[in-house]
């Protein structure tokens, strides 16, 4: 091919595909305008000033078995309960922090901030962004962060990491390294303002390290990152160390100005909470982020708190708070029929569970998205409602003309009208009771297994247990460690489970991963109940495609209308507040309304040698 036009290519790559405008800026908002400026200094939440050094001693829940957070073998520190909230993380670097699990923002939903990234350049119609690194971005061991680096991890992502990655990444249509610390993304489908911002939060995972390793395989080798600490000690699946980088190349970028102050953080690993709370009182660790209804009412009883040595918060916040409930696994025959996971569903008495069990503590999920403005309340109107409308023939009149219900009680048993409509949902469905159990069609009892992993659990699913069997269902209720649980997930060999599904300020692709038909027989994925439904699939484009906050808005509460009308899981409950006891060594700025901010905190004088 001639020199001119090996040249002339190289030029069309570098100019890129031709579009009305170009927008280059700082951060990047999926909707409306950023808060901060090119040039602010610091987040309004941290202490910019905030003192450095000391160690922090927290807990883990459970174990680890890899500290690969990538692959979809193995349970790194980043996949165990409340982990996320420490601020320290095995992850690496993404390209700009706010929006994803890495750095939450705290202020302002679906926005992020530059990071490795200095600034981001992408057409109106969103259909390319191309984002420049920093020059001085560096790995622990000095080597210079590169786009050679950013197109590494995606390919690497794309085809080895865990299905997650690859149900974000397969919008991108090609991959362009324009220099060294320039990459453009240019995408399959324009007009779509999120995927920008989910490209934003790709780790950037160092070329030179991983090109000779096994990506897929389990580790307990440290791996290289570029962040605030690295760790510097590893006792598999009982503690980490992890310390703060001297010479960390980002310190004084404005996203991690009051941030990271501590020099050491220790995590030590817990696989019963009992033990772990005891250890606590005992001082032990530091921080304890309480989940337990009962023991934070009444557990706290110890010479310690009284004396003002450790300090109990309850800390408001507007966290679009996770989906929690007892999820059906519709791949199994016995759960097919939307009438019998109905029946099931008004035989949970969440009244008489939150009085007699958790004190009073919790407010009943009714929605797939609680604590938010995401939840289909009332009827379906406006927005909501045009994107319903072309489903009025497969969706039931009820779905318009009456608001969700979920079954109440007075907390003192299953009344006998809940009972009548209970027996006639399930013969409705072909099952008749025949010498005291319920039998199906296939002539075979209505019979399933609980799987759990936390023990827990199981006080809460006994009485639960008790109410199913007053019908003739009967359940098994079984408790296996997490290796055990983890494999059954990935491969959806359950019944019913105890879920959590992660929510944020701005629900889009992950949505996906949770409800799309594609999503339902692939090995690792999060469509736990097998939701195999064309309606929410469309629904869903709607929601990944909104243009407007507005239009984001009525495509989840219509999502969250369908599911709930489906029954695929039994809602549990919620809270709009952070439960955390400490020892009295810290001190703090603000807490921000979306993030519990403990990245932020500092020790007191005394305690920082």
């Amino acid at each position: 091919m001639p020199r001119f036009v090996l040249s002339l290519i190289a030029c069309l790559a570098l100019i890129g595909p031709a579009q009305a405008g170009v927008i280059k800026s700082h951060g990047y908002t999926q909707f409306g305008a950023l808060k901060y400026p090119a040039n602010f200094s610091h987040f309004a939440w941290v202490n910019p000033d905030a003192p450095k050094g000391g160690t922090l001693r927290i807990m883990g829940n459970g174990t680890f078995d890899t500290l690969n957070p990538y692959s979809l073998k193995g349970t790194s520190p980043i996949a165990t309960p409340n982990f996320i909230q420490y601020g320290i993380t095995e992850l690496n670097e993404p390209l700009m922090v706010g929006n994803g699990i890495y750095d939450p923002n705290g202020e302002e939903p679906s926005t992020a901030y530059g990071l490795i990234a200095k600034s981001v350049e992408y057409s109106e119609d969103r259909s390319w962004a191309v984002f420049n690194l920093r020059p001085e971005a560096r790995f622990h061991d000095g080597k210079p962060i590169t786009a050679y680096d950013v197109a590494f991890s995606y390919r690497l992502l794309l085809k080895e990491g865990h299905p997650q990655y690859r149900t974000y990444l397969q919008e991108v249509a090609r991959v362009d390294i324009l220099s060294r610390h320039r990459i453009r993304f240019i995408l399959k489908r324009s007009g779509n303002p999120q995927l920008i911002l989910q490209l934003a939060e790709i780790p950037v995972l160092p070329q030179h390290y991983w090109k000779d390793r096994d990506f897929r395989a389990t580790t307990f080798e440290p791996p290289l990152g570029s962040g605030p600490y690295k760790i510097t000690e590893v006792v598999p699946g009982r503690r980490l160390t992890f310390e703060r980088v001297r010479d960390w190349w980002g310190e004084k970028l404005p996203v991690n100005r009051g941030k990271y102050n501590l020099n050491r953080m220790t995590v030590e690993f817990y696989r019963d909470s009992h033990v772990a709370f005891e250890a606590f009182k005992a001082g032990e660790f530091d921080v304890y982020i309480e989940h337990q209804a009962k023991n934070w009412a009444n557990g706290y009883n110890f010479p310690a708190l009284h004396r003002g040595a450790v300090v109990k918060e309850e800390i408001h916040h507007d966290i679009p708070t996770q989906t929690q409930g007892f999820f059906f696994n519709t791949r199994r025959p016995v759960f097919q029929d939307r009438r019998v996971r109905e029946a099931l569903a008004l035989l949970f008495d969440f009244e008489w569970t939150n009085r007699t069990l958790f004190n009073d503590s919790y407010k009943r999920s009714r929605s797939y998205y609680p604590n938010s403005q995401f939840r289909a309340d009332g009827l379906p109107i406006g927005d909501e409602w045009l994107l319903l409308k072309p489903f009025r023939q497969q969706l039931p009149k009820t779905l318009f003309t009456q608001p969700i219900n979920v079954p109440e009680t007075q907390g003192h048993g299953i009344p006998r009208e809940t009972l009548r409509r209970v027996l006639t949902l399930l013969n409705e469905a072909g099952f008749k009771h025949r010498g005291g159990a319920l039998v199906g069609p296939d002539n075979q009892p209505l019979r399933f297994e609980m799987l759990l992993v936390n023990p827990n659990f199981e006080r809460i699913l006994q009485p639960f247990r008790e109410n199913l069997a007053r019908v003739g269902i009967i359940t098994d209720l079984r408790t296996v460690d997490r290796s055990q649980y983890k494999q059954r997930l990935d491969g959806f060999d359950f019944d019913m489970i105890l879920m959590t599904l992660s929510q944020s300020l701005s629900p889009g692709l992950e949505q996906w991963q949770y409800f799309h038909s594609s999503q339902a027989n692939v090995r690792g994925a999060r469509n736990y109940a097998g939701v195999q439904s064309p309606i929410i699939d469309e629904l869903l484009d709607h929601l990944i495609n909104a243009k407007t906050r507005e239009r984001q808005v009525a495509a989840a509460r219509a999502i969250d209308r369908v599911l709930m009308r489906e029954h695929y899981m039994i809602p549990n409950w919620y809270i709009d507040y952070h439960r955390v006891a400490y020892w009295n060594r810290f001190e703090k700025s603000t807490t921000p309304p979306y993030t519990l901010g403990l990245r932020a905190w500092w020790l007191k004088p005394e305690y920082r040698l």
